[in-house]
């Protein structure tokens, strides 16, 4: 039973201060953390919220279901195209679709600094050439293009771009390009890799959004909501008093997390790597 589903269910770690952050009345909120290319994972995630839901409705009654997807859905694991299919509206192995399997919930998914790098390599593959050095190769391979291509390093990447632009089915692209950076609901902000401490919400940079790493997670103060994010890999789910770290690192360790935030409680939901689903 070790390598089998495992949808494990963790209680919030304590909060230093007294006032608790609330998710919105009448709302449960399910954030995601970095995908990667691992359908399989992301489909054993999508069934355990859907059972959490249900759960919830039965002890609360009616509730506004959300679900928010916290960016990086390509590179570094097997199946970038069949992640990027699922979340755009498309059909499982299965042949489900997110409607099937999470009807009524809302969702969001917000832009990694993944798929800012796979949409600049399209648009100038010179000036981003280090997407094929961390994780590139993967989501080319998941669109049946090779890694590499034959002759000088500049020639191959244009090509590579080139050969993506036009395998890349047009419902991706528009996928891709309409991928938000943040996303609020109640005392919560999302964002993919955190934002810059000390400025607005609403003023915060792309840049900073999609790439940010130690001036967010060394700071200690409070920010203007508590930032969900993913992007920086941690061993578990991290519960902070001013941000929750939601990317265990899928592609590497095998585990995919959610956090569950309902009115002040705060939980965690994982799918662990099992046999075919």
């Amino acid at each position: 039973m070790l390598n089998r589903l495992r949808a494990a269910l963790r209680p919030a770690q304590a909060r230093p201060d007294r006032t608790a952050p609330r998710a919105p009345d009448g709302h449960v909120l399910y954030a995601v953390g970095d995908v990667h290319g691992e359908l399989g994972l992301l489909r054993r995630l999508l069934d355990a919220i859907a059972r959490d839901h249900a759960q919830m409705v039965e002890r609360h009654g009616p509730l506004t279901p959300v679900l928010i997807m916290l960016g990086d859905y390509v590179d570094r694991g097997p199946d970038s195209r069949g992640v990027v299919d699922l979340l755009r509206g498309g059909a499982d192995p299965a042949g489900r679709t997110l409607d099937d399997m999470l009807p009524g919930f809302t969702r969001h998914c917000l832009r990694g600094n993944h798929e800012q790098s796979m949409l600049d390599f399209l648009d100038d593959p010179m000036a981003a050439l280090r997407w094929l050095d961390f994780g590139g190769p993967a989501t080319l391979r998941s669109y049946g293009l090779p890694a590499v291509m034959e002759g000088p390093a500049v020639l191959q990447a244009v090509a590579l771009s080139e050969a993506l632009a036009a395998q890349l089915p047009p419902s991706h692209r528009r996928f891709l390009d309409d991928l938000t950076y943040q996303v609020v609901y109640g005392d919560y902000a999302f964002v993919h890799a955190g934002i810059r401490p000390g400025r607005p919400l609403a003023e915060q940079t792309a840049e900073d959004m999609l790439w940010i790493r130690a001036p967010f997670m060394l700071a200690e103060g409070p920010h203007e909501k508590v930032i969900v994010h993913g992007h920086t890999i941690v061993p578990d789910v991290d519960i902070l008093p001013q941000r929750i770290a939601v990317d265990t690192g899928a592609y590497r360790s095998g585990r995919l997390s959610a956090v569950v935030l309902h009115g002040p409680d705060i939980r965690v939901l994982d799918a662990q790597r099992a046999g075919p689903l």
